[in-house]
């Protein structure tokens, strides 16, 4: 870290402007941190005709926390290097990077501000069309192409040393797997859903299969994942989305990424109970929640497939009969991440605003307590729900109670 220092947002302009030529001589230019929320500084540089880049840098802690919790740095290369893999398998749905400067830790990036944060657009009820079909198209093509499906032998088990992230993810391991497990100081637990955490505390059945889910999570390098797929890094108009903040990215098991987007989904839905009072008006997103999760899953495993069939580069796993159970594993998987989302973004340290937004702690607290119940059941359940249409069922199961 020699040469590592915290920018200002001087530091940031003149980053932006040594490493793009978008700006043009003579610019002024300006500069606004805005921050992205737990872990990094983001700069927004500005030229007087409206043209703009974004400039990330990590620092050397987690900034919700403060200094006491130390990070590394190297956590920049990560994101920038996952970012630029993904961009040049899915181009239309990944964010660029410019630039990277490693001693620096930080990273020049197009600016998005046509798009808006897809989490704040659906806890305003707003519906995109086109969601699923481009997020399926995203996870099919950067989870199959960085699999052992599309590369060889060496070259991806050199892949997996080049994106070791060991310091994020133990953060993944401890918030989604351990944590909400166990009566832990990071916990933030809700009075109204006390009893509710405590209960998972003593669920040794639950406790099992999540300890088999974090197992995977550990040991099962199947693709780059992005780590961190949630409606707080995606990115939303009305024609197209962008995925950003990679910074969690690593070699893991591809149901991680594609639960991890089905649940902050079924978050929303859950949250539109204590957000959305009209009842008819809320149904309505609801059941456009539900069928964009219905369609992410089919138009993924169907773009998956036809991969595995056509584009397979190792002859044992061209198997028929193999490439089916592994779809199968893949659905379970994303069903038992999904439910560890769902269990984490409730007690853990890293809430959501689809559920923390909610103005009555009685409602909040209702909500709250279907997305443990719903994320339990997912969990236990995740080998023998065959299908979306029994997901779907099991949901408006748990739903319709309370």
């Amino acid at each position: 870290m020699t040469d590592y220092r915290t920018f200002s947002p001087d530091d940031a302009m003149r980053f932006a402007d040594e490493h793009s030529e978008l700006f043009g001589d003579h610019s002024k230019l300006s500069c606004k941190e805005f921050g992205d929320g737990n872990l990094n500084l983001v700069f927004r540089v500005e030229n007087d005709k409206g043209s703009s880049l974004i400039v990330k840098q990590a620092l050397p802690y987690a900034r919700c926390v403060g200094e006491s919790w130390p990070l590394t740095i190297d956590r920049a290369r990560i994101e920038a290097e996952v970012l630029l893999a993904h961009r040049k398998l899915c181009p239309q749905h990944t964010v660029e990077v410019l630039h990277y400067d490693a001693a620096r830790a930080a990273i020049l990036m197009e600016d998005l501000k046509q798009y808006r944060i897809l989490r704040g657009e659906l806890i305003a009820a707003k519906q995109f069309p086109h969601l699923a079909t481009q997020l399926a198209s995203y996870l099919a093509n950067t989870l199959f192409y960085t699999s052992d499906f599309a590369l060889t032998g060496p070259g991806k088990k050199q892949q997996v040393g080049q994106f070791l992230n060991p310091e994020l993810c133990l953060i993944t391991e401890d918030l989604f797997f351990t944590d909400p497990y166990c009566n832990h100081e990071r916990n933030n637990i809700h009075a109204e859903i006390r009893a509710e955490a405590q209960q998972l505390w003593h669920d040794e059945t639950l406790q099992a299969e999540v300890a088999q889910l974090k197992a995977d999570f550990l040991s099962k390098p199947q693709a780059l994942l992005h780590g961190d797929v949630h409606s707080g890094s995606i990115f939303i108009n009305d024609e197209n989305c962008k995925v950003i903040d990679a910074e969690f990215g690593f070699y893991g098991p591809i149901g991680f990424d594609v639960g991890s987007l089905v649940a902050n989904l079924l978050l929303n839905y859950l949250g539109h109970f204590g957000l959305t009072a009209d009842s008819s008006r809320r149904q309505q997103h609801q059941d456009y929640l539900l069928q964009q999760i219905d369609s992410l899953w089919q138009q993924f495993a169907s773009q998956f497939k036809q991969l595995m069939a056509e584009e397979c580069k190792e002859p044992a796993l061209q198997n028929a009969l193999y490439q089916q159970r592994f779809m199968q594993q893949v659905w379970a998987d994303t069903l038992g991440y999904a439910g560890c989302e769902l269990i984490r973004r409730t007690v853990g340290l890293a809430h959501v605003a689809d559920l923390d937004s909610i103005s009555n702690s009685m409602l909040r607290g209702q909500c709250e307590a279907k997305a443990i119940k719903l994320g339990r059941e997912l969990i236990l359940q995740r080998h023998s729900l065959a299908n979306m249409a029994q997901l779907l069922t099991l949901l408006n199961y748990n739903t319709a109670e309370n």
